[in-house]
């Protein structure tokens, strides 16, 4: 087992939870980081095909997504029929702060928190 692995990815989430941020699902947050960080457009049924899951499942994550503003449906201007899913600022400063917590740039008191919980 890999300890070291472990015990970061814990810490991470527990920053995550503790940060106050929305409590995502591990299928919003894959779908999250697969929209900002694989190349467009991004449809649902592509999205649906990289899980490996149904269109309503990723349709429902969509619709959380957008809720909280950390994606978008747009329309293709060359095809209204098609939607494809974009990123927003939100969503980009949400895996940002994220990100933040992986590479272990945490505030100071979340830092404690987080010792203190490992021990």
């Amino acid at each position: 087992m890999h300890d070291t692995t472990l015990a970061g990815w814990m810490q991470t989430l527990v920053g995550y939870v503790r940060s106050g941020q929305p409590d995502l699902t591990n299928r919003q947050m894959a779908l999250l980081l697969l929209v900002y960080l694989t190349p467009g457009p991004h449809t649902v049924r592509g999205l649906a095909q990289s899980l490996g899951v149904s269109k309503p499942v990723v349709t429902r994550a969509l619709n959380t997504l957008g809720a909280l503003g950390y994606l978008r449906r747009e329309r293709d201007e060359a095809d209204r029929r098609n939607i494809f899913i974009a990123p927003t600022d939100m969503g980009h400063k949400f895996l940002e702060g994220f990100g933040g917590l992986i590479d272990g740039d945490t505030p100071a008191h979340l830092t404690r928190q987080m010792r203190h919980a490992a021990a």
